[in-house]
Order: C-alpha cells, then structure tokens, then sequence
C-alpha cells in the first residue's frame, strides 16, 4: 500500500524532534515554506503540522509559528522527568527542619498506646468519626463553621478532587475554569472527560463578567475555583469577588468546587466560598502542602445531600484512607503541630520570595509574598520550551506555562516552585532562571 508523502514528512520530521536534532524552541518552516520545500500543496503542509500538533512534538502560536515543544514536560508539571541531582524549581514539596524527627515521635506514640489492632482493619470510607472532628476543628480556624457530618477524609487533595468530579459529573459537563490553572485538574477532567471552560484571568481573579457570560450561554455544571492563593498566580480573591463570583453560581446552578490547597500561606484572607455558599460548594484541601506531600490525608467538605455520593466515589477508589496516615494527621491537627508548621512555611515562603525578589529583580513577576511560587512572564517573542530546555542541560528543572493554559494559546511565561530546595540551592537556581531569560532575549 502506498504511503501518502506527506506521512513520509511526518515521520522525517518526528524522528529530528525525537532524536533532538531539532531542540525545544525550534521554529520550524512556515506552511508556505514547507510545502516548497517538499513539494505538497500548502493545506497538506498544514496537515503535517497538525499531526505533529496531535503527537504533543510541536505547538502552533498564531502570528508567531510553530515551534517544537519540549519533551521533557508532561501534562503536569509533577509529571516532568527532573535529574536526581537538579535543583527542582518545577514541583513543589515544602518542608521545615525537624519534621522527619517528629515522624518519629508521632509513631512511637503511636505504637505504645490506643488499639493497634484498630489501624489494621477497614475504616468508614467516609474515615472514623474522630478524624473527621479534628478535621472539622481544624477547618473552624480557616473560618469555616462546620461539625464532623459534612467532612470527608480522603488521600490528599488530589484524591479529594477526584472524587468530588466523580459524585458531582459526568461526562460532557461543562466546567467552568481559570484559563492558567492547577494542572492536576486538567489531567482528572481530561480523564474523566469534562469540558473545561477557560475564564479569562486578570491580575487579581477570574473575569467575573466572563463568568456571567458563559452561564448564561451555556449549561455550567460546576466552577472550579482557587480564590485564597491561586496556583499558579498568587491571587486572593476579595469579599467582594467571592460574594459576586458565590452569586452567579446560586443564580445558574453551578456548584463551585474550591480548591484550597495552598490557602493556609494567606493570612486574613476572606472567608471560604463554602462560607458564604455551604449549600452550593465543596471544599477540598489537605496536609501535603502544609505538613508533608508524603503523609497523603486530605479533606472533602461538602453539602449534605452530596455526602453519599462522596463516599461512594471515596469506596469505588481507595475503599478508605490508610488508618496510620490519617491517625497521624489527626493527633498533629489536635496538639497543634499542623498549626504550628503551617506557621513556620508561611515564614518560609516569605523569606523564599524575598530572595526570588533578590535574584530576579528587574524581571517581571506575578505571585503572592507568602507563596512557595512565582509567574514569571517573558517577553512575548521569547521561547519558554528553549529556555527550559537549556535550564535542564544546566540542571535547572522549572515548568513552562503549558501544563497550566486551559486554552489553546499558552502564554509565554515560566512558573517557579520555590519551595522544595534549600536557600542556597534556590539561589543558585534562579541565577540560572536569570541568566537564560536575560540570554533568551538577546538571542
């Protein structure tokens, strides 16, 4: 059978971006240029690049061209492949001295007292009513008002994400989100075959405008939402911005699904959507942030009438969250350790933005003062896969704006994690950061 010619330049092609012959960054042949070259009409040449496009080798920016993607980057950034001995500025895993040590104080207290016997059997999917009372205590000082019968304890927030798409979706239902958002819930509405709906961002929250829109001219199921410490910008949505945004969704139905996984680094935030709204919104957050990305305990807070639902979706997944995980979450959530090293990481992003702020001035940037990550936005004629790809060579891991764009144009831009080296390896980091995007516009 004979082979079309231009699968033939496809495969050509493939192998130079696969092989490395063509790097990240790499403008290839306009349209015109291509089908000259290879003598095709110029709708095939737009075919080439369109399966190209479609095996994740290349990305097409209109009014600028088509460019190879960096291969090292999956859809999330904790996707990306980093060298055992790069300083990771790509994924964030925020720790303090001396939490390894209180691991273990935690499980020889553990193994010497209360009923082992317990933590070796199947737990209420929901988790033991204990651990929902220290989660209920914990999320009354993050200004929500709430007793153990709506929470529900599940394996990190991720998980809590998963399920709440489970009990609350199906499949085709629109949901409304940020255009620059956390990209492990791209992957689960990918996965579970949800149709984002991008908001455009602005400097402080979502175009609620964009949102009253879209609402009304399509059938929103849910939004999801970061308002206290947004992931990647930084913001922190106002009073006013939450009571608007919790308006819109009471109007049209939508239930608001907010994600509040960095939120303990914002203090005197507003209160949660799922205070002015409990009716209409979940909550999900967890520990792996604020304790350790290990210990694997998160939360659902969640209207009454969705509990059931959860917990099915909680028991066709994990059956229960590990008893030893959550029964070490619950005795730091009631002797104060997670208050106490939540304290001590918002101290810490603090004094890593400072330095961020050191190294990087004179560079744009979007972010929050006590956040572990910082936007850093480039010149628009800049190649973010080349400047990742050269950081990687000098074994620099950072991520790109892509794992995070819900549309089809993805900004020009870099997002920094800045919370899973230590000082001295984070500056010696973001001096390389500076010096490729400094280099990069001079190429």
């Amino acid at each position: 059978m004979r082979v079309p010619k231009y699968k033939t330049v496809v495969d050509a092609f493939a192998a130079k971006i696969r092989d490395g012959e063509w790097p990240a960054g790499t403008r290839l042949p306009t349209h015109r240029r291509l089908a000259a070259d290879e003598g095709i009409a110029v709708v095939t040449a737009s075919r080439v690049y369109a399966e190209l496009e479609a095996m994740g080798l290349v990305s097409s920016e209109q009014g600028r061209g088509t460019f190879v993607r960096d291969l090292g980057a999956g859809e999330g950034v904790d996707e990306r492949a980093v060298a055992a001995d790069a300083v990771d500025l790509s994924f964030n895993s925020p720790a303090v001295g001396g939490q390894a040590e209180q691991l273990r104080r935690a499980l020889r207290d553990l193994a010497s007292a209360g009923d082992l016997d317990a933590l070796l059997r199947y737990q209420p999917h929901r988790g033991r009513a204990g651990d929902r009372a220290a989660v209920a205590g914990h999320l009354r000082s993050r200004g929500l008002d709430t007793g153990r019968e709506r929470v529900l304890i599940v394996s990190g927030a991720q998980h809590g994400l998963a399920v709440t798409a489970m009990a609350v979706l199906k499949p085709g239902d629109v949901v409304a989100v940020d255009a620059l958002t956390y990209p492990g819930f791209r992957v689960l509405a990918r996965t579970l075959g949800l149709d984002l709906a991008p908001l455009p961002v602005t400097a402080e929250g979502p175009d609620l405008d964009a949102f009253e829109r879209l609402c009304r001219r399509r059938r929103v199921r849910a939004v999801y939402a970061m308002p206290t410490l947004h992931n990647p910008l930084g913001w922190v949505l106002s009073a006013e911005q939450r009571v608007r945004l919790v308006r819109i969704a009471r109007q049209h139905g939508v239930t608001i699904i907010e994600d509040a996984s960095y939120a303990y680094l914002a203090e005197d935030a507003p209160p949660p959507l799922a205070e002015y709204a409990p009716e209409a919104t979940v909550y999900v957050s967890g520990l792996s942030k604020s304790v350790a990305t290990g210990l694997r305990v998160g939360f659902v807070l969640a209207p009454p009438e969705l509990v059931p639902a959860l917990e099915t979706a909680i028991r066709a997944t994990t059956w229960n969250t590990p008893a030893l995980t959550a029964a070490i979450a619950r005795r730091w959530l009631e002797d104060g350790t997670v208050a106490r090293l939540e304290a001590r990481k918002r101290d810490d992003a603090r004094q890593r933005q400072a330095l961020a702020s050191e190294v990087l001035a004179g560079l744009p940037w979007t972010g929050h003062p006590a956040s572990y990550f910082r936007w850093l936005p480039l010149a628009p004629d800049s190649r973010p896969d080349r400047i990742a790809a050269e950081l990687a060579r000098r074994r620099v891991a950072v991520a790109t704006a892509e794992p995070f764009a819900t549309t089809s144009s993805v900004p020009q831009a870099l997002r920094l994690a800045l919370g899973s080296v230590g000082h001295a390896e984070l500056r010696a980091g973001l001096e390389a950061v500076r010096e490729e995007v400094e280099r990069d516009v001079h190429r």
